[in-house]
């Protein structure tokens, strides 16, 4: 006869291991909210609902584990999940729907009267959203479930959701306070640097006066800087980008902004930036900054959106032998994402981690504040800033000292031109790249959609330039709002060159109409994944550029010259099977829309 008893008995020896991490309770709680939770969480419909075990965590306040349990591996899933009292999956996601309404739950389905015989599933649900499948067939550790948990994609979204809403509230606070625009996210960069100092992160609430902390938090930075090898040269710019700390009136003078705001940035910031590694947190904070007051917009920064240099990376194959070169390297975006590919790709060989990030990401950047910041951006990653360089790319000096580095791959978001009759053409950062690759050395750029387009001018013989001495090896024509989040309206296009040999006239261009990315925009949020498509459009786009696949309305290879325009849009072939009624009488409307607002 089937009895239940003996899985929860397996169930229950399982966890007990773990015993001082975690608090076991069975059908009932103890814990108020939970109790009330549940009290209406049946699975026959009414009354109190009772899983075998709900399991809470003793530093994961947020999170709760809990599990239902079956004999029978018969009764593991029915085919709807909708037969919650005979079926374990179809009960745990009951149970789970009701907890995940103030918890982040895993939800265990466990049937099956034997280890040997065991079925389980797992679902992860994040407060406020859908259950997904999550982990494997096995019970596992508890310091697993709380590592796959905290890396999971679902726990970073809500995370950085978190992040750009305390971001927000942040900029406001900044702006309350009169701390200039492009002063915040050097203050933020301060405070991380600041609170990696153990002394001070323990001590800036027992300062006695304002000017005594920003003292204090101005002198740590100087001194963790020093400390992890800065030369000279590159610390004293730090400390003069850094020292309007100490003389801000609000910072300065005024009790308890700068203790407040340190502590805000410690339990918001640097928790997200120690659980989710490797992430540009510092470039997305500018980015939210400048939404709100865009004051650096004619400086040409536009900051490339996450998603996008992690796809460089990929696309440029980079991996643990890569040396990786920004000769534009903003906040240290496409660097961060360079690194944390070469670092997984090391596997977990410390020799080889290390002299990643001594030897092999080198960036220049030539604005002293935003230097700072991609220097406090590698630092706070764990290094990474010993070959960040402030100057201009095109200096001499400078491409001989990278030149012998022997970059392999290049990655940049060249400044887009406010004056296009005196600023330095996209199309110069991208030969300037290309000359500091070795032979045979991958180049990824986005410039704006004009660069691609030029068939006359400079940009023009700029084009030509590339070919005689490099290969366009594709192009791929980028999302129109791709760019929303930095208040920038420019249609840009990916480029990909092998460095250092000559485009033949027989090679053919892969050409990419890559227009849809899955983001969405959201009030607040900017544009994000909120449907969780990007994954797989990711892939997509990158099996058809590796393997040159040609769809139409999506893809071609054709053979070009500087003459001919480099976008997939000039040569795609039209699938008109996927047109519809609905596709002519939108278009029709964005016509007569565009018509009435500029011809008129």
């Amino acid at each position: 006869m089937l009895n239940e008893r003996k899985t929860e008995q397996i169930v229950r020896s399982h966890f007990l291991k773990f015993i001082n991490d975690i608090n076991i309770e069975e059908q009932i709680s103890d814990i108020p909210i939970i109790k009330k939770i549940l009290k209406s969480a049946s699975k026959a419909g009414q009354g109190h609902g009772k899983p075998e075990f709900i399991i809470t965590f003793k530093d994961y306040q947020d999170l709760l584990i809990v599990i239902e349990c079956k004999a029978s591996i018969k009764n593991h899933e029915s085919s709807n999940r909708d037969n919650c009292k005979d079926y374990a999956v179809d009960g745990v996601l009951l149970y789970s729907s009701y907890l995940s309404r103030e918890f982040n739950v895993i939800a265990i389905a466990v049937s099956g009267e034997s280890t040997k015989q065991l079925k389980i599933s797992h679902f992860l649900q994040i407060k406020g959203e859908k259950a997904v499948p999550f982990l494997g067939n096995k019970l596992l550790p508890i310091k697993d479930y709380i590592d796959n948990y905290i890396k999971s994609p679902e726990k970073f979204r809500q995370d950085y959701d978190a992040l750009l809403s305390f971001a927000k509230q942040l900029n406001e606070e900044l702006h309350k306070n009169k701390i200039l625009e492009s002063q915040r996210a050097l203050l933020i960069s301060c405070i991380l640097i600041a609170l990696e100092n153990k002394a001070f992160k323990e001590s800036y609430k027992s300062h006695k006066t304002p000017q005594d902390l920003a003292n204090a938090l101005v002198l740590t930075v100087v001194s963790e800087l020093k400390s992890a090898k800065i030369t000279n040269e590159k610390l004293e710019n730090l400390e003069v980008q850094f020292s309007f700390i100490k003389t801000d009136t609000s910072l300065s003078t005024q009790d308890g902004i700068l203790r407040n705001i340190i502590e805000e940035i410690d339990v918001n910031i640097n928790s997200f930036i120690k659980t989710h590694e490797y992430f540009d947190v510092l470039g997305q904070l500018y980015i939210e900054f400048l939404r709100y007051a865009n004051s650096d917009k004619g400086l040409g920064i536009v900051l490339t959106p996450p998603h996008i240099t992690e796809f460089f990376s990929e696309l440029a194959k980079v991996n643990k032998n890569t040396i990786c070169y920004d000769n534009c390297a903003g906040t240290g975006g496409f660097l961060i994402s360079a690194m944390k590919k070469m670092i997984y790709d090391a596997k977990g060989d410390n020799e080889i981690i290390k002299n990643i990030k001594r030897n092999q990401l080198i960036g220049v950047e030539f604005q002293s504040h935003i230097f700072a910041l991609v220097v406090s951006n590698m630092y706070i990653h764990q290094d990474g800033k010993t070959n960040i360089i402030n100057g201009s790319c095109f200096n001499e000096y400078i491409i001989k000292k990278v030149k012998k580095i022997k970059p392999t791959v290049g990655l940049l978001n060249p400044p887009y031109k406010a004056n296009k009759a005196t600023d330095t053409d996209e199309l110069e950062f991208v030969l300037n790249n290309l000359e500091c690759l070795v032979e045979g050395g991958t180049c990824v750029a986005i410039v704006p959609m004009q660069s691609a387009l030029a068939q006359s001018g400079r940009v023009y013989e700029y084009k030509k330039q590339l070919l005689e001495k490099h290969t366009l090896e594709a192009v791929l024509s980028m999302p129109d709002e791709l760019f929303f989040n930095s208040n920038v309206g420019v249609v840009s296009c990916i480029m990909v060159f092998t460095a250092h040999k000559p485009h033949p006239k027989s090679k053919e261009t892969y050409f990419g109409y890559y227009k849809d990315d899955g983001f969405v925009k959201r009030k607040i949020k900017g544009r994000v994944d909120a449907y969780d498509k990007w994954e797989a459009i990711k892939e997509k786009w990158l099996t058809y550029f590796f393997n040159r696949k040609n769809e139409a309305g999506f893809s071609i290879s054709k053979s070009v010259s500087a003459d001919d325009e480099w976008a997939a849009e000039a040569y795609m072939e039209t699938d008109y099977t996927n047109l519809s009624k609905d596709d002519f009488i939108k278009t029709i409307k964005n016509y007569a829309f565009f018509n009435e607002l500029y011809l008129k």
